[in-house]
């Protein structure tokens, strides 16, 4: 993909016109019989269903809003979660975000004496907020122990009403998706919905280990340590995330800074490399230069030309080619990148002590800790819009 498309595709993630989603999940109410005591809350269920199918539609390229995105729309309109919508109710919502398409759906647990055998049957529906026109319903039913295998059917089905000329191959899809414990899904999704960090921490620690193949809690406790600045414990969960898994390449961007937060560039350059391989964004193309800046910086300078290319407008790509630019010796087209750098944010002061080494055509001086590491890194990855864009320009 030509680089001026990265700009365009990080237009589209800012302008709120072009940035409405193109689909919205809702949570899938529960109609389970609530009669029996002794029976857990099974809300959670539909906000497995929900989660698991957005991961599906944005793994295609499709713009999907979040999780709170939607909540928030819930308590705006007064809307109890869970609660079994009716087709006005789902148009309100699907109005609120500004959704072409809406996914909405129940399912019911028919609970048995031998617990294996529970049962559950779901049901959903794709609205077409465009041409207000809503799909037959999708019917999945099995073994309640088998939900991520149900789920996943679900998702393909929906695929084929979200994507009819586009839509991937059933078997090919279902093959990347790994049968999960339904224990370890339990605790993930609860994981999820908790507020507190610390109950996070718990519930995606259990789901980890309860299914070691597993690999989202992996993702969101490499979070929970970035979060902390405990770049070790994070990688090390960053680490195990699938290569199957929606958030792969999304684990090695933040895999790449935590390695390079502690000095292993090697691998902090093989992870952004990877990255760049198949979502070459401006931001990570900056962070493989930060990384190779480390080890050979006539290398980082090509990478950090490319992030320049794709966004003119951001001081920190023109800070770095001029780094890169002035620890080459190339004074007077580093000099160029500070001034820009100063036209957009004049009170930067390592850009104007930089330029004034430029000037007098001063060289960097190894060990000099005045002027080493300076190389600045991002720390928002942003696939979204890059992956939307690429959909479409792969449809046409």
């Amino acid at each position: 993909m030509p680089r001026s498309l990265i700009v365009s595709a990080l237009l589209l993630a800012s302008l709120s016109a072009l940035s409405a989603a193109s689909a919205v999940v809702l949570p899938f109410s529960n109609l389970s019989p609530r009669n029996n005591p002794g029976d857990k809350n099974l809300d959670w269920i539909g906000e497995s269903i929900a989660e698991t199918i957005h991961d599906a539609v944005s793994g295609e390229g499709l713009l999907v809003l979040d999780r709170s995105d939607r909540t928030e729309a819930y308590t705006r309109l007064g809307i109890r979660p869970y609660a079994l919508l009716t087709r006005a109710s789902v148009v309100k919502i699907g109005d609120e975000l500004d959704a072409h398409h809406v996914v909405y759906g129940s399912f019911e647990v028919t609970r048995q004496t031998a617990p294996a055998k529970s049962t559950i049957v779901i049901r959903a529906r794709v609205l077409d907020l465009r041409r207000l026109r809503q799909s037959d319903e999708l019917n999945e039913s099995g073994l309640l122990e088998d939900l991520a295998s149900l789920q996943n059917r679900l998702c393909y089905r929906t695929l084929v009403e979200l994507l009819p000329d586009a839509r991937p191959d059933e078997q090919s899809f279902l093959a990347k998706r790994t049968r999960t414990r339904i224990d370890a899904l339990e605790y993930y999704i609860r994981g999820l919905l908790a507020a507190d960090p610390a109950a996070k921490h718990r519930f995606f620690t259990q789901a980890a280990r309860l299914d070691a193949n597993f690999s989202p809690p992996c993702f969101q406790l490499g979070l929970y340590h970035w979060e902390k600045d405990a770049f070790r414990e994070a990688a090390l969960w960053f680490q195990r995330v699938r290569p199957t898994d929606p958030h792969y390449r999304e684990a090695n961007f933040y895999l790449g800074i935590c390695k390079y937060r502690i000095a292993d560039y090697a691998a902090a350059e093989q992870a952004f490399q990877l990255v760049a391989s198949t979502v070459p964004l401006n931001e990570v193309y900056n962070n493989l230069g930060a990384a190779q800046m480390r080890r050979n910086p006539s290398l980082a300078l090509d990478s950090f030309l490319k992030a320049l290319e794709g966004d003119q407008s951001d001081p920190d790509y023109h800070f770095n080619a001029g780094y890169a630019l002035w620890k080459t010796g190339s004074f007077d087209v580093a000099a160029e990148r500070f001034r820009a750098v100063l036209d957009r944010v004049p009170s930067d002061e390592q850009a104007a002590s930089l330029l004034g080494r430029c000037l007098k055509k001063e060289p960097a001086r190894p060990g000099d800790a005045r002027t080493e590491g300076l190389e600045r890194i991002k720390e928002q990855y942003q696939e979204a819009a890059f992956l939307q864009l690429k959909s479409i320009f792969e449809k046409k």
